[in-house]
């Protein structure tokens, strides 16, 4: 009976032929373990058991941990660079966290009780919109950069220059959140927010968070000072690109594609002078037809330069693009010796 619905839906549909065995199998298999125990219940009530269990695998307890301490590392580096750095000088921050320091600054409430209550309606919109795990992270960051600004908030500011404020501020605060960002939370709801906006509005997530923000940082002219405000700006500067150090890492990775007549030896070459692993691949020219092997492999930045030169003494007119990649994992990326 089960091969017989799986021959109709491949009849139907063939591109489906290997989603369909698969899904139909583990069904069957998991329906079998898991309801074998439970009578009485629909079709479809088990496969949205089983669907749900597969999704929602839950992390390795070690992972767990690991997330919970860089999540409160993070979250007390950003309460440093607010508090010891930024906050003192009338510097803010984009975002939520920018509101909160300026309505801290006019009610004289804790600057954490704002950003805890603000970002409040944020945990309920990212669980719906990006999932469980996200939105608990969250909170526990939230929780934590709350607690950390009202505990460092009697603690004399490090520096009364209001440049090296607002630029180690930016840094400190951008390691911080680019460490929550990279372990599954965050510690702002203005992204949140732009992902909600961005399904009703003809924007992209980048110019709403854009827009949210020069909203905000301008806002503090009206609240401190329009120098303030400037200095502001350059902090969010400094901060966004620290996030994207502190995501991405500093050991960038590249991809790179190369069609040649001769791609035996430009891969034996990458291999032989760069360590480094190549893949081939079967291509075909759309206008040509020409039937030719593609080369691909990922370097890093400092191995470009010497990639161009093997590609070139080999092949002049060789097609080469590279591209940046944001993370690398698996397979046999780890470089191995070549003397």
């Amino acid at each position: 009976m089960l091969m017989k619905k799986m021959g109709n839906k491949v009849h139907k549909n063939s591109k489906n032929y290997h989603f369909i065995v698969i899904m139909e199998l583990e069904i069957f298999c998991e329906r079998g373990k898991i309801m074998s125990g439970i009578p009485n219940i629909g079709l479809n009530e088990q496969n949205k058991i089983i669907l749900e269990k597969v999704q929602h695998r839950g992390l390795p307890t070690r992972k767990i941990i690991q997330r919970i301490m860089l999540i409160t590392f993070g979250a007390a580096l950003m309460a440093v660079g607010l508090e010891i750095f930024l906050v003192p000088n009338h510097v803010i921050d984009g975002g939520i966290v920018g509101i909160s320091i300026m309505l801290s600054y006019l009610t004289g409430w804790k600057l954490g009780l704002f950003i805890f209550l603000l970002n409040i309606p944020f945990f309920y919109i990212g669980y719906k919109q990006i999932g469980k795990t996200f939105a608990l992270s969250t909170l526990y960051g939230i929780i934590i950069l709350s607690i950390g600004t009202t505990l460092l908030h009697p603690v004399p500011a490090f520096t009364q220059d209001i440049l090296l404020a607002t630029v180690f501020g930016g840094i400190v605060l951008g390691i911080g959140v680019g460490m929550v960002i990279r372990y599954g939370g965050s510690l702002d709801g203005t992204e949140i927010l732009a992902i909600l906006f961005n399904k009703k509005l003809p924007f992209s997530v980048g110019e709403i968070i854009m827009f949210f923000n020069l909203f905000i940082l301008g806002s503090a002219g009206f609240v401190f000072s329009w120098d303030r405000a400037m200095y502001s700006l350059i902090a969010y500067f400094v901060a966004y690109k620290t996030i994207d150090i502190t995501v991405t890492g500093l050991d960038e990775s590249k991809s790179v594609w190369i069609i040649s007549d001769h791609s035996k030896e430009i891969g034996e070459a990458i291999m032989n002078r760069l360590g480094r692993g190549v893949t081939y691949i079967n291509g075909e020219g759309a206008y040509s037809g020409d039937h030719k092997k593609v080369i691909f492999c990922v370097i890093n930045r400092l191995e470009e330069a010497k990639l161009k030169e093997i590609v070139t003494e080999n092949d002049e007119n060789a097609f080469l693009a590279v591209a940046d990649i944001a993370e690398v994992r698996g397979g046999r990326f780890k470089k191995r010796d070549i003397h």
